[in-house]
């Protein structure tokens, strides 16, 4: 035990750099994995938390003001409802100009037992107190956020005469606010609903079905539009949509913490694998005369281990004790993820697995290296008189005849002349440089949605809506503002074949003025009956561009020709666009226009000039219409994901360590061969600075190389991964952006000129050694 803790201690002292960098790269990928986990339970644990306390409805059915709803508590795969209840959509505002919300405010006497609201501020509704001059109203706490109200605070509805006092803020598990996509919920007393002069397409009825199983969902969706008809149901909501608008993009974040983690373990494991392996080369003599003296192959090997373990266990614990205590503190969801994450129950175990799994693959990885260490004979055999690498190329030759200094073709040739070791060295290093590609790719990716968001689908800045101005003058309004272009939009809630649920039908512009959306597949749409599609519609039909496909609204049915996709960032890319015109005639018979088709657009998309800021275009407008144009910016995904900036530059900063691990490594292993052929480099005249040169060339070459395979593998790989990830998340394939040719030739530029730095001094000690030193690593 001395003898293998005094030849730990010696090997630690030799090689304290690299247990330095391997000891911290261990704790980033620990710290890493913690968060990854953190985020997945943050992401889902809020969503099933309020669906497990209130009892939540898997299928929420939403239909016209005259639907025997009711009817569908008969079903035999429902367990209980929630409702039905009398509805009124409406735009409610905490002060008059101010921005303003979708509502869709439901009349309930009392607080239903099933998808029961969740209090999370102030109080339900009281029938003695809020039936006064001012009725009280409880919001669902995503559109309370979005208004930013409070209990206390009077909110003014369109539609009523008297203002609504805020009584209470509740959490429930359906779908949350979106502005623009998806409206908010409401509670008031059935009185206070019967106070709205709200026409007949503003009133419905909604009902909340809870299943003894939830995977009957889509067969009970159907049963219900069977049951009540197609033309009584206006908008179908699920649990699993619940569930993935409340994952949103913590999931994202969650999945690139877990993928760079996992990768950058791979990668730790390769480099200490490697190193491993470099030093038994390196200390061959050394592991004979310790066999020589009495060890045997397994306490060799045990030795190895044991010392890359502690240092794995170093750095385990240190990511672990940096998660615990500063984790919360990180500022965004990450910290939030955190605190959430320690209150769960499972916390303590997740931790010691997940730490544990990280020793465990560093482990095995050793065990593999550390394997040949064991197989060295005591007594060591003598190399070949020969050079390793047996004569000169015609290449080296022809290099040499051309002038080439010699430092560049005998660094070249050292490099390379043993291909096998080599590779491994260059694969090595080349996966902390891939992943690393892959990170600046996602933040090139995302720089794409801020600089450049008319590529990814989101032309429009700006999205205007008034209730008060006529479209006449509502058009006379934007089309004398010259620094934006207005197209004309509409969107209503239409039924899929087989009507398990519901999808945005959407008309935008005209077809004199086509709105200017992205398309990557196919082409825009410009006749009639055309339309493009979001990847997550074609999903859920099972349909490519090229096919007809046809859709129920209110009863009616569309029957359009996709003729293009488009990136829909939007409802999980279940969307299709056409015109407006197509739209309007959609919604007429042969004969003639429906009566209660809208005479008006829905809204306005803004798309404004280049250099143009929103926020001064959305006040000069809110000026000019004297406050009564509702003005909002276009939600813009990259908004919810600037964590991953943050995160991009902690991952880099783990790779970089894991990399210099790597990086040591070669060096060491370029000194080590370089110093056996000193007395020939010295006999063909080479100084020690020549020398140095050599070896500091082999080191960058075999750096360069490694860049340039991880850049271009890292490129293919981020394009691949960020594509796949659009498309799972319904956005579809296209979003991915290469990094710039410059970012990707800096990577490559630093990566050997700190691969050269790092080998100058090793390769200036090795060139100054006496030449009896040299002699005995023949052996």
């Amino acid at each position: 035990m001395r003898a293998a803790a005094r030849w730990t201690q010696a090997h630690l002292t030799a090689h304290r750099p690299a247990a330095v960098l391997t000891a911290l790269a261990t704790a980033g990928i620990t710290i890493s994995l913690l968060l990854a986990t953190a985020l997945f339970a943050y992401a889902a644990d809020p969503w099933q938390r309020a669906f497990t306390q209130s009892s939540g409805a898997h299928v929420w059915i939403h239909t016209q003001g005259g639907a025997p709803a009711g009817s569908l508590a008969g079903l035999d795969e429902v367990r209980a409802t929630s409702g039905p209840f009398r509805t009124v959509r409406t735009t409610a505002s905490l002060q008059p100009g101010d921005a303003r919300a979708t509502l869709e405010l439901r009349g309930a006497a009392k607080r239903p037992t099933t998808a029961a609201p969740q209090i999370v501020a102030g109080r339900w509704l009281d029938a003695n107190t809020d039936a006064a001059a001012t009725k009280g109203i409880v919001l669902e706490s995503s559109v309370a956020r979005a208004m930013w109200a409070k209990p206390g605070d009077t909110i003014v509805l369109s539609g009523f005469a008297a203002h609504l006092r805020v009584v209470g803020v509740a959490d429930t598990a359906e779908v949350t606010f979106r502005a623009g996509e998806t409206p908010g919920v409401a509670w008031v007393l059935p009185s206070t609903l019967d106070a709205s002069d709200a026409g007949r397409d503003q009133r419905g009825r909604t009902i909340g079905l809870q299943l003894g199983d939830a995977a009957d969902t889509d067969y009970v969706v159907q049963r219900a539009v069977t049951r009540l008809g197609a033309d009584q149901i206006t908008d179908v909501s699920t649990w699993r949509q619940a569930k993935a608008a409340a994952e949103g993009d913590n999931q994202l974040l969650g999945r690139l913490l877990g993928l760079f983690g996992l990768g950058a373990l791979l990668a730790a494991a390769l480099a200490v694998g490697g190193a491993i392996s470099t030093r038994i080369r390196g200390h061959l003599r050394d592991i004979s005369i310790l066999k020589a003296i009495g060890f045997t192959p397994g306490q060799v090997v045990r030795m190895f281990v044991a010392l890359h373990l502690g240092l794995a266990l170093l750095g385990v614990a240190l990511g672990a004790l940096l998660t615990q205590v500063v984790g919360t503190l990180v500022p965004g969801r990450i910290g939030e993820a955190m605190a959430l994450w320690r209150q769960l129950p499972g916390h303590a175990w997740l931790t010691l697995v997940i730490s544990g799994g990280v020793v465990a693959f560093i482990g095995a990885a050793t065990c593999l290296a550390a394997w040949r260490a064991g197989r060295v004979p005591p007594v060591p055999v003598a190399r070949a008189a020969t050079a390793a690498g047996g004569r000169a190329s015609a290449l080296t030759r022809r290099a040499l005849g051309l002038r080439v200094p010699p430092a560049l073709v005998l660094g070249w040739r050292g490099a390379f002349h043993r291909p096998l070791r080599s590779s491994a060295a260059v694969a090595r290093l080349a996966v902390p440089l891939l992943l690393i590609t892959i990170a600046l790719g996602a933040w090139t990716t995302l720089d794409r949605f801020t600089s450049h968001p008319e590529n990814v689908g989101l032309p429009a800045a700006l999205t205007a809506r008034s209730d008060t101005l006529g479209d006449r003058e509502l058009r006379q309004l934007l089309g004398s503002q010259r620094e934006m272009t207005a197209y004309p939009g509409a969107e209503v809630q239409a039924l899929v074949p087989g009507q398990t649920g519901t999808i945005t039908l959407r008309g935008l512009g005209t077809d004199a003025r086509p709105y200017p959306g992205a398309v990557v597949e196919g082409r825009a749409a410009h006749g009639p009956d055309e339309a493009v599609a979001g990847q997550g519609l074609l999903d859920l039909l099972d349909a490519r561009v090229g096919d007809w496909v046809r859709m129920t609204v209110a009863g009616r049915p569309h029957v359009l020709h996709i003729v293009g996709r488009s990136i829909e960032t939007t409802d999980g890319g279940r969307v299709v666009s056409t015109t407006l015109d197509t739209l309007r005639e959609g919604d007429s018979d042969d004969a003639a226009p429906r009566a209660d088709a809208p005479p008006r657009p829905d809204f306005y998309q803004l798309v404004l000039r280049r250099g143009v800021d929103p926020d001064s275009a959305r006040e000069s407008l809110s000026k000019a219409s004297a406050g009564r144009l509702e003005v909002r910016e276009t939600p813009n995904p990259a908004d919810q994901l600037s964590a991953v900036r943050a995160v991009s530059v902690g991952l880099i900063a783990v790779l970089t360590l894991i990399g210099l691990v790597e990086l040591a490594t070669t060096v060491g292993a370029g000194v080590r061969d370089r110093s056996r052929d000193l007395l020939a480099l010295r006999a063909v005249g080479l100084t020690p600075r020549q020398i140095t040169a050599v070896i500091v060339s082999a080191t960058a070459f075999i750096t360069l190389a490694a860049a340039l395979a991880g850049t271009t593998l890292g490129v293919l790989a981020s394009q691949w991964l960020i594509n796949l990830q659009g498309r799972a998340s319904g956005w579809g394939a296209g979003i991915a952006q290469r990094p710039a040719p410059g970012i990707l030739l800096l990577v490559i530029v630093v990566a050997v000129l700190i691969a050269a730095t790092a080998a100058v001094l090793p390769a200036a000690r090795a060139a100054r050694r006496r030449l009896a030193d040299s002699a005995t690593d023949l052996l």
